[in-house]
Protein backbone atom coordinates (compact mmCIF):
# COMPACT_ATOMS: atom_id res chain seq x y z
CA UNK A 1 0.00 0.00 0.00
CA UNK A 2 2.66 2.53 0.82
CA UNK A 3 4.40 1.48 -2.67
CA UNK A 4 1.12 2.08 -4.66
CA UNK A 5 0.61 5.50 -2.62
CA UNK A 6 4.05 6.98 -3.60
CA UNK A 7 3.61 6.02 -6.91
CA UNK A 8 0.37 7.49 -7.18
CA UNK A 9 1.62 11.11 -5.55
CA UNK A 10 4.86 11.18 -8.23
CA UNK A 11 2.40 10.29 -11.09
CA UNK A 12 0.03 12.88 -10.03
CA UNK A 13 2.84 15.44 -9.69
CA UNK A 14 4.21 14.31 -12.86
CA UNK A 15 0.70 15.44 -14.56
CA UNK A 16 0.47 18.67 -12.69
CA UNK A 17 4.02 19.70 -14.02
CA UNK A 18 3.36 18.17 -17.99
CA UNK A 19 0.10 20.49 -17.70
CA UNK A 20 2.36 23.94 -16.23
CA UNK A 21 4.78 23.38 -18.71
CA UNK A 22 1.94 22.67 -21.45
CA UNK A 23 0.54 26.23 -20.81
CA UNK A 24 1.83 29.42 -21.55
CA UNK A 25 0.37 33.03 -20.92
CA UNK A 26 1.76 35.72 -22.69
CA UNK A 27 1.36 39.60 -21.08
CA UNK A 28 0.31 42.06 -23.97
CA UNK A 29 2.39 43.79 -26.12
CA UNK A 30 4.81 41.02 -25.33
CA UNK A 31 6.31 37.88 -27.67
CA UNK A 32 7.92 34.85 -26.89
CA UNK A 33 9.62 32.44 -29.52
CA UNK A 34 9.50 29.17 -29.71
CA UNK A 35 11.78 26.30 -30.26
CA UNK A 36 10.77 22.71 -30.96
CA UNK A 37 13.54 20.12 -30.43
CA UNK A 38 16.10 23.07 -30.81
CA UNK A 39 14.37 24.62 -34.00
CA UNK A 40 12.67 27.75 -33.87
CA UNK A 41 8.64 26.41 -34.64
CA UNK A 42 6.77 29.59 -34.02
CA UNK A 43 6.13 32.88 -32.31
CA UNK A 44 3.95 32.72 -29.12
CA UNK A 45 1.44 35.77 -29.09
CA UNK A 46 -0.64 37.39 -26.32
CA UNK A 47 -2.96 35.48 -24.48
CA UNK A 48 -3.19 31.77 -23.76
CA UNK A 49 -0.88 29.12 -25.37
CA UNK A 50 -0.52 25.36 -25.66
CA UNK A 51 3.17 24.07 -25.91
CA UNK A 52 3.91 20.34 -25.68
CA UNK A 53 5.90 19.49 -22.92
CA UNK A 54 9.69 18.72 -22.70
CA UNK A 55 9.49 18.95 -26.56
CA UNK A 56 8.75 22.76 -27.43
CA UNK A 57 10.91 25.20 -25.48
CA UNK A 58 9.84 29.01 -24.91
CA UNK A 59 12.30 31.86 -24.80
CA UNK A 60 12.37 34.93 -23.00
CA UNK A 61 9.65 37.29 -24.01
CA UNK A 62 10.45 40.60 -25.76
CA UNK A 63 8.84 43.49 -24.97
CA UNK A 64 7.16 44.68 -28.33
CA UNK A 65 6.95 48.78 -27.21
CA UNK A 66 8.90 50.96 -27.88
CA UNK A 67 11.96 51.60 -26.17
CA UNK A 68 14.37 54.25 -24.94
CA UNK A 69 17.83 53.64 -24.56
CA UNK A 70 20.19 56.68 -23.47
CA UNK A 71 24.06 55.89 -24.33
CA UNK A 72 27.28 57.56 -22.55
CA UNK A 73 28.69 60.15 -23.56
CA UNK A 74 31.01 59.12 -26.52
CA UNK A 75 34.11 61.51 -27.61
CA UNK A 76 33.65 62.63 -31.34
CA UNK A 77 36.43 64.40 -33.39
CA UNK A 78 35.05 66.90 -35.68
CA UNK A 79 36.49 68.40 -38.82
CA UNK A 80 38.78 71.03 -37.28
CA UNK A 81 40.59 68.76 -34.79
CA UNK A 82 38.31 69.48 -31.64
CA UNK A 83 37.22 66.47 -29.34
CA UNK A 84 33.59 67.36 -28.53
CA UNK A 85 31.46 64.93 -26.06
CA UNK A 86 28.30 63.93 -27.92
CA UNK A 87 25.49 62.24 -25.13
CA UNK A 88 22.35 60.60 -27.49
CA UNK A 89 19.08 59.34 -26.94
CA UNK A 90 17.71 55.98 -29.02
CA UNK A 91 13.62 55.49 -29.73
CA UNK A 92 13.54 51.90 -30.91
CA UNK A 93 10.75 49.18 -31.19
CA UNK A 94 11.23 45.96 -32.05
CA UNK A 95 8.65 44.77 -34.97
CA UNK A 96 9.94 41.30 -35.71
CA UNK A 97 10.63 38.75 -32.43
CA UNK A 98 12.16 36.20 -34.91
CA UNK A 99 14.47 38.53 -36.05
CA UNK A 100 15.43 40.43 -32.89
CA UNK A 101 16.01 36.57 -31.57
CA UNK A 102 17.94 35.06 -34.27
CA UNK A 103 19.73 37.49 -36.14
CA UNK A 104 21.61 39.61 -33.41
CA UNK A 105 22.86 37.84 -30.32
CA UNK A 106 22.26 41.48 -28.31
CA UNK A 107 20.43 44.31 -30.49
CA UNK A 108 20.76 46.72 -28.01
CA UNK A 109 24.43 46.36 -27.82
CA UNK A 110 24.34 46.74 -31.54
CA UNK A 111 22.47 49.22 -31.57
CA UNK A 112 24.52 51.27 -29.63
CA UNK A 113 27.76 50.70 -31.24
CA UNK A 114 26.32 51.45 -34.62
CA UNK A 115 25.22 54.95 -33.15
CA UNK A 116 28.63 56.11 -32.12
CA UNK A 117 30.47 54.54 -35.59
CA UNK A 118 27.24 56.27 -37.34
CA UNK A 119 27.61 59.63 -35.36
CA UNK A 120 31.66 59.91 -35.46
CA UNK A 121 30.99 59.63 -39.81
CA UNK A 122 28.49 62.84 -39.82
CA UNK A 123 30.10 64.66 -37.23
CA UNK A 124 33.94 64.29 -38.67
CA UNK A 125 32.70 65.89 -41.47
CA UNK A 126 31.48 69.41 -40.01
CA UNK A 127 33.34 71.76 -37.71
CA UNK A 128 32.67 73.23 -34.15
CA UNK A 129 29.93 75.89 -35.25
CA UNK A 130 27.99 73.94 -37.79
CA UNK A 131 28.24 70.66 -35.49
CA UNK A 132 26.53 73.05 -32.59
CA UNK A 133 23.85 74.22 -34.79
CA UNK A 134 23.00 71.43 -37.07
CA UNK A 135 21.20 69.33 -34.42
CA UNK A 136 18.37 67.97 -36.72
CA UNK A 137 20.18 67.69 -39.63
CA UNK A 138 22.76 64.96 -37.60
CA UNK A 139 19.47 63.67 -35.84
CA UNK A 140 18.25 62.92 -39.54
CA UNK A 141 21.24 61.57 -41.00
CA UNK A 142 21.84 58.86 -37.40
CA UNK A 143 17.71 57.97 -37.64
CA UNK A 144 18.18 57.07 -41.70
CA UNK A 145 21.43 55.20 -41.07
CA UNK A 146 20.08 53.15 -38.14
CA UNK A 147 16.55 52.37 -39.55
CA UNK A 148 18.45 50.92 -42.50
CA UNK A 149 20.89 48.84 -40.65
CA UNK A 150 18.65 47.30 -37.93
CA UNK A 151 15.61 46.92 -40.29
CA UNK A 152 17.50 43.10 -40.44
CA UNK A 153 17.48 42.74 -36.88
CA UNK A 154 13.68 42.79 -36.69
CA UNK A 155 14.15 46.50 -35.41
CA UNK A 156 12.76 49.97 -36.00
CA UNK A 157 14.59 52.80 -34.76
CA UNK A 158 11.90 55.82 -34.72
CA UNK A 159 13.79 58.55 -33.59
CA UNK A 160 17.39 59.59 -33.20
CA UNK A 161 18.06 62.86 -30.45
CA UNK A 162 21.16 64.58 -29.34
CA UNK A 163 21.02 64.78 -25.51
CA UNK A 164 23.88 67.29 -25.32
CA UNK A 165 27.55 68.34 -27.31
CA UNK A 166 30.21 69.06 -24.42
CA UNK A 167 33.11 70.64 -26.31
CA UNK A 168 36.56 71.33 -24.51
CA UNK A 169 37.02 73.23 -21.05
CA UNK A 170 38.93 75.55 -22.91
CA UNK A 171 36.59 75.98 -25.96
CA UNK A 172 33.61 76.58 -23.94
CA UNK A 173 35.70 79.74 -22.03
CA UNK A 174 36.58 81.18 -25.95
CA UNK A 175 32.64 80.43 -26.85
CA UNK A 176 31.54 82.49 -23.63
CA UNK A 177 34.10 85.37 -24.29
CA UNK A 178 33.28 85.46 -27.86
CA UNK A 179 29.32 85.28 -26.82
CA UNK A 180 30.12 88.17 -24.42
CA UNK A 181 31.83 90.28 -26.80
CA UNK A 182 28.80 89.63 -29.15
CA UNK A 183 26.25 90.73 -26.41
CA UNK A 184 28.27 93.61 -25.89
CA UNK A 185 28.31 94.74 -29.41
CA UNK A 186 24.52 94.50 -29.48
CA UNK A 187 24.56 96.53 -26.53
CA UNK A 188 26.31 98.66 -27.64
CA UNK A 189 24.32 99.10 -30.51
CA UNK A 190 21.12 99.52 -29.58
CA UNK A 191 22.31 101.96 -27.26
CA UNK A 192 23.40 104.15 -29.55
CA UNK A 193 20.19 103.47 -31.69
CA UNK A 194 18.30 104.57 -28.63
CA UNK A 195 20.35 107.72 -28.57
CA UNK A 196 20.23 108.47 -32.54
CA UNK A 197 16.21 108.11 -32.35
CA UNK A 198 16.06 110.39 -28.95
CA UNK A 199 18.28 112.96 -30.60
CA UNK A 200 15.79 112.78 -33.92
CA UNK A 201 13.05 113.47 -32.22
CA UNK A 202 14.24 115.84 -30.04
CA UNK A 203 15.53 117.96 -32.83
CA UNK A 204 12.07 117.26 -34.80
CA UNK A 205 10.56 118.78 -31.28
CA UNK A 206 12.50 121.40 -31.35
CA UNK A 207 12.11 122.35 -35.00
CA UNK A 208 8.10 121.68 -34.54
CA UNK A 209 8.31 123.86 -31.16
CA UNK A 210 10.52 126.70 -33.39
CA UNK A 211 7.62 126.36 -36.24
CA UNK A 212 4.76 126.91 -34.42
CA UNK A 213 6.48 129.78 -32.30
CA UNK A 214 7.57 131.78 -35.27
CA UNK A 215 3.70 131.11 -36.59
CA UNK A 216 2.33 132.12 -33.35
CA UNK A 217 4.90 135.44 -33.22
CA UNK A 218 3.64 136.40 -37.05
CA UNK A 219 -0.03 135.77 -36.10
CA UNK A 220 0.52 138.41 -33.10
CA UNK A 221 2.60 140.72 -35.14
CA UNK A 222 0.02 140.85 -37.68
CA UNK A 223 -2.86 141.47 -35.18
CA UNK A 224 -1.01 143.87 -33.60
CA UNK A 225 -0.30 145.73 -36.80
CA UNK A 226 -3.85 145.43 -37.87
CA UNK A 227 -5.14 146.51 -34.54
CA UNK A 228 -2.22 149.50 -34.30
CA UNK A 229 -4.07 150.34 -38.26
CA UNK A 230 -7.53 149.79 -37.45
CA UNK A 231 -6.55 152.24 -34.56
CA UNK A 232 -4.55 154.96 -36.82
CA UNK A 233 -7.44 154.49 -39.14
CA UNK A 234 -10.09 155.60 -36.32
CA UNK A 235 -7.68 157.97 -35.25
CA UNK A 236 -7.36 159.71 -38.79
CA UNK A 237 -11.22 159.46 -39.35
CA UNK A 238 -12.30 160.99 -36.09
CA UNK A 239 -9.38 163.76 -36.56
CA UNK A 240 -11.24 164.85 -40.25
CA UNK A 241 -14.34 164.05 -39.04
CA UNK A 242 -13.89 166.94 -36.35
CA UNK A 243 -11.86 169.04 -38.47
CA UNK A 244 -9.03 170.49 -36.13
CA UNK A 245 -7.56 174.00 -36.25
CA UNK A 246 -4.27 175.03 -35.53
CA UNK A 247 -5.40 176.52 -32.33
CA UNK A 248 -5.80 172.63 -30.97
CA UNK A 249 -2.00 171.50 -32.68
CA UNK A 250 -0.49 174.54 -30.70
CA UNK A 251 -2.25 173.88 -27.26
CA UNK A 252 -1.02 170.12 -28.05
CA UNK A 253 2.64 171.23 -28.39
CA UNK A 254 2.51 173.10 -25.01
CA UNK A 255 1.27 170.16 -23.12
CA UNK A 256 4.24 168.12 -24.43
CA UNK A 257 6.78 170.44 -23.79
CA UNK A 258 6.90 170.57 -20.16
CA UNK A 259 7.11 165.94 -20.46
CA UNK A 260 9.82 166.46 -22.55
CA UNK A 261 12.32 168.10 -20.25
CA UNK A 262 11.13 165.82 -16.55
CA UNK A 263 13.56 162.97 -17.38
CA UNK A 264 16.21 163.08 -14.67
CA UNK A 265 18.96 162.29 -17.53
CA UNK A 266 18.26 164.89 -20.02
CA UNK A 267 21.08 167.37 -20.27
CA UNK A 268 20.19 168.43 -24.09
CA UNK A 269 16.63 169.41 -24.63
CA UNK A 270 15.61 169.51 -28.64
CA UNK A 271 12.65 172.23 -29.53
CA UNK A 272 10.85 171.23 -32.92
CA UNK A 273 10.67 173.93 -35.33
CA UNK A 274 6.89 173.90 -35.43
CA UNK A 275 6.80 174.94 -31.75
CA UNK A 276 7.49 179.04 -32.81
CA UNK A 277 4.39 178.10 -35.26
CA UNK A 278 2.69 177.04 -32.90
CA UNK A 279 3.33 179.80 -30.80
CA UNK A 280 2.33 182.10 -33.01
CA UNK A 281 -0.85 180.46 -33.64
CA UNK A 282 -1.77 180.08 -30.18
CA UNK A 283 -1.04 184.03 -29.64
CA UNK A 284 -3.48 185.16 -32.39
CA UNK A 285 -5.93 182.30 -31.40
CA UNK A 286 -6.00 184.71 -28.11
CA UNK A 287 -5.58 187.97 -29.93
CA UNK A 288 -8.87 187.11 -32.44
CA UNK A 289 -12.20 188.53 -30.47
CA UNK A 290 -13.79 186.05 -28.75
CA UNK A 291 -17.16 185.55 -27.07
CA UNK A 292 -16.64 187.10 -23.43
CA UNK A 293 -17.88 185.31 -20.53
CA UNK A 294 -20.05 187.19 -17.44
CA UNK A 295 -17.32 186.15 -15.44
CA UNK A 296 -14.65 187.90 -17.37
CA UNK A 297 -16.37 191.22 -18.75
CA UNK A 298 -19.53 192.05 -16.24
CA UNK A 299 -20.49 194.88 -18.03
CA UNK A 300 -20.15 193.28 -21.85
CA UNK A 301 -18.72 196.30 -22.92
CA UNK A 302 -15.93 196.76 -25.95
CA UNK A 303 -13.14 197.78 -23.70
CA UNK A 304 -13.95 194.56 -21.56
CA UNK A 305 -13.94 191.92 -24.00
CA UNK A 306 -10.56 194.19 -25.08
CA UNK A 307 -8.94 193.74 -21.99
CA UNK A 308 -9.71 190.38 -21.02
CA UNK A 309 -8.18 189.44 -24.58
CA UNK A 310 -4.93 191.76 -23.44
CA UNK A 311 -4.76 189.39 -20.35
CA UNK A 312 -5.19 186.04 -22.34
CA UNK A 313 -2.18 186.69 -24.63
CA UNK A 314 0.18 188.26 -21.87
CA UNK A 315 -0.81 184.30 -20.03
CA UNK A 316 0.39 182.09 -23.21
CA UNK A 317 3.09 184.68 -23.85
CA UNK A 318 4.04 183.60 -20.08
CA UNK A 319 3.72 179.73 -20.74
CA UNK A 320 5.87 180.25 -23.35
CA UNK A 321 8.66 181.87 -21.97
CA UNK A 322 8.66 178.93 -19.00
CA UNK A 323 8.81 176.38 -21.11
CA UNK A 324 11.69 178.30 -23.27
CA UNK A 325 13.41 178.79 -19.66
CA UNK A 326 12.98 175.28 -18.79
CA UNK A 327 14.03 173.73 -22.01
CA UNK A 328 17.55 176.31 -21.28
CA UNK A 329 18.19 174.87 -17.77
CA UNK A 330 18.32 171.48 -18.89
CA UNK A 331 21.06 172.76 -20.82
CA UNK A 332 22.70 174.94 -18.26
CA UNK A 333 25.12 174.23 -15.10
CA UNK A 334 23.40 175.13 -11.98
CA UNK A 335 25.26 178.65 -11.60
CA UNK A 336 23.83 179.31 -14.63
CA UNK A 337 20.21 178.39 -13.70
CA UNK A 338 20.46 180.76 -10.07
CA UNK A 339 21.85 183.19 -12.26
CA UNK A 340 19.03 182.68 -14.97
CA UNK A 341 16.22 183.12 -12.32
CA UNK A 342 18.11 185.94 -10.61
CA UNK A 343 17.56 187.79 -13.88
CA UNK A 344 14.04 186.52 -14.39
CA UNK A 345 11.01 188.66 -12.21
CA UNK A 346 8.30 186.47 -10.53
CA UNK A 347 5.93 186.51 -13.62
CA UNK A 348 9.03 184.67 -15.57
CA UNK A 349 9.82 188.35 -17.66
CA UNK A 350 13.39 189.70 -17.41
CA UNK A 351 13.85 191.81 -14.20
CA UNK A 352 15.30 194.78 -15.60
CA UNK A 353 13.12 195.14 -18.35
CA UNK A 354 9.56 195.95 -18.00
CA UNK A 355 6.76 193.88 -19.77
CA UNK A 356 6.25 195.44 -23.24
CA UNK A 357 2.29 196.30 -24.19
CA UNK A 358 1.50 193.79 -26.26
CA UNK A 359 -1.04 194.32 -29.52
CA UNK A 360 -2.63 191.87 -31.36
CA UNK A 361 -1.03 192.91 -34.84
CA UNK A 362 2.18 192.54 -32.92
CA UNK A 363 1.80 189.14 -32.14
CA UNK A 364 0.11 188.15 -35.58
Amino acid sequence: MDGALIAGIVIAFFVILTVLRAVRIVPQARAGNVERLGRYYRTLGPGLNFVIPFIDRVRPLLDLREQVVSFKPQPVITEDNLVVDIDTVLYFQVTDPRAAEYEIANFIQGVEQLTVTTLRNVVGGMDLEKTLTSRDMINSQLRGVLDEATGKWGIRVNRVEIKAIDPPKTIKDAMEKQMRAERDKRAAILTAEGQRQAQILTAEGEKQSAILRAEGERTAQILKAQGQSQAIDEVFQAVHRNDPDPKLLAYQYLQVLPQLAQGQGNTMWVIPSEVTSALQALSKAFTESLPASRATVPDGTEHGRQTAGSEAVAEAERAAAEAKAAAEDSEMGPRQIEARRADLGADGAPASDPAPAVRPDEHA
